[in-house]
């Protein structure tokens, strides 16, 4: 699979391919330059407000996987998403996200979503 998940504080990888920044904010304390970011699809991350439910501890993880995808759907982010999916296609994708612990966050939501198109 041409898919993976790297924290955005690693340092690239010659084998990375397309970097895309997966995170609404842009991560503390690294700067443009070090990240080696190729895209940051903004809208097709979380939006604020789910973001803010999510890590206020207000739900489980399966309701906000739930959501986010329900988020997904809406024009700009299902084209983005779409956009990523031609990217994955030609070649080495890795999605780069802030989050300590990639399994239950949006970008293992995505990650599903983008292994989904390669079977």
């Amino acid at each position: 699979m041409s898919v993976r998940v790297r924290r955005v504080y690693d340092p690239p990888e010659p084998d990375d391919g397309v970097r895309v920044l997966v995170d609404r904010l842009w991560p503390r304390g690294v700067s443009k330059a070090a990240a080696r970011v190729d895209e940051w699809p903004k809208g097709l991350t979380p939006s604020t407000g789910l973001r803010r439910w999510y890590h206020a501890g207000e739900g489980p993880y399966e309701e906000f996987a739930r959501r986010y995808e329900a988020e997904l759907t809406a024009p700009e982010a299902a084209e983005l998403l779409d956009h990523v999916r031609e990217l994955v296609r030609e070649g080495p994708v890795t999605l780069l996200t802030s989050a300590k612990s990639s399994e239950q966050s949006h970008t293992a939501v995505l990650v599903r979503l983008l292994e989904a198109d390669q079977r």
